[in-house]
C-alpha cells in the first residue's frame, strides 16, 4: 500500500476538510491522529475513522493556536505512534465578511486559526522529522490567495502566511528528506455547510446562496470542490509518489486561477 506503516496527525478533523483528510488516509492505510478544539465532537467521529494495519486512529483535543497545546498534541502522537510521518495542517476556519466590519476579535480569530495553528504544528513536529531525515507536511491554503475574493481579505491574509511559510520551510529543511506544501482549494461544499443553510433564517439563506453563486461565476467548472477532490490531492502530497514534490502550492479550484 502506498502508505504502509505511515502515521499522520490532522488537524481540525472534527469536522469539514480535516474529517474528510483523516478518513481518506485512514482508507489507505495511515494511523491517524485527529485533532481538533472540540474534543466532544471528536469522540463523536473516531470511530468513523478506519483503523490502520499497524493500529486504530487516536484523538487529541485542543486549541493549536496557544503552543502548549500544539506541543501536547506532538508529543502524544509521537508517544502513542512510536513516529509521525506525516502533518496535515487543516485546522482553520476564517470569519468572511466585509473587511471594514470586522472587529478586533475577528481578525486575531482568524489569524489564530489559520495561521498560528499551523506554525505551532510545525515547529512542534520539525526536530522529530528531522531526526528521521523525513517527513512530509502539508497544509492547507486558499485559492482567495492568488484570485482575491470578495469578503476574504483578512482570511487570505492568513493564509498567504501559510502559503509564505511553507516555500521557506521547502528549501531550508530540503537537506532533511522533509517536503513542505499547499493545498488550495477554492469554494469547497460540505456537508457541514450543507446542513447549515437548512437551518438559516429565508433572508440569510438568499444573502448566503447570492454571495455562494457569485464566487461559483468566478470558477470555469461552474462548481464548488467537494471534500473528497481535497483529500485526495492532500493524500497524494503526503505519499512517496509525491518525493520530488516541494514548496509547492497546488490548487484545487476548478481552474478559477490558472498557472
Amino acid at each position: 500500500m502506498r502508505f504502509n506503516t505511515r502515521n499522520a496527525i490532522v488537524t481540525g478533523a472534527a469536522s469539514g476538510l480535516g474529517l474528510g483528510i483523516a478518513r481518506y488516509l485512514a482508507a489507505q492505510g495511515v494511523r491517524v491522529c485527529a485533532a481538533d478544539v472540540n474534543s466532544d465532537q471528536l469522540k463523536e467521529i473516531l470511530p468513523t475513522i478506519s483503523p490502520a494495519p499497524h493500529g486504530a486512529p487516536i484523538m487529541v483535543g485542543g486549541d493549536l493556536s496557544v503552543r502548549d497545546d500544539a506541543r501536547e498534541l506532538i508529543q502524544t502522537a509521537i508517544a502513542e505512534f512510536g513516529v509521525v510521518d506525516i502533518l496535515v495542517n487543516n485546522a482553520g476556519g476564517g470569519v468572511i465578511r466585509p473587511t471594514l466590519e470586522h472587529t478586533e476579535e475577528t481578525l486575531r480569530a482568524t489569524m489564530d486559526r489559520n495561521l498560528w495553528t499551523m506554525i505551532y504544528c510545525t515547529l512542534e513536529v520539525l526536530p522529530h522529522m528531522m531526526e528521521r531525515r523525513y517527513g512530509r507536511v502539508v497544509s492547507l491554503g486558499a485559492e482567495s490567495v492568488r484570485n482575491g475574493l470578495w469578503q476574504h481579505a483578512v482570511y487570505s491574509a492568513a493564509k498567504g502566511g501559510v502559503h509564505g511559510f511553507t516555500t521557506g520551510l521547502a528549501r531550508e529543511f530540503a537537506p532533511y528528506e522533509i517536503t513542505f506544501n499547499v493545498v488550495a482549494p477554492a469554494m469547497v461544499i460540505t456537508p457541514q455547510l450543507t446542513e447549515l443553510k437548512k437551518s438559516l433564517p429565508a433572508d440569510v439563506l438568499a444573502r448566503q446562496d447570492a454571495f455562494e453563486e457569485q464566487i461559483r461565476q468566478t470558477i470555469p467548472l461552474g462548481r464548488g470542490g467537494t471534500v473528497d477532490e481535497v483529500a485526495t490531492t492532500t493524500a497524494f502530497l503526503a505519499s512517496d509518489d509525491a518525493s520530488y514534490i516541494t514548496g509547492q502550492v497546488v490548487s484545487v479550484n476548478g481552474g478559477s486561477s490558472m498557472l
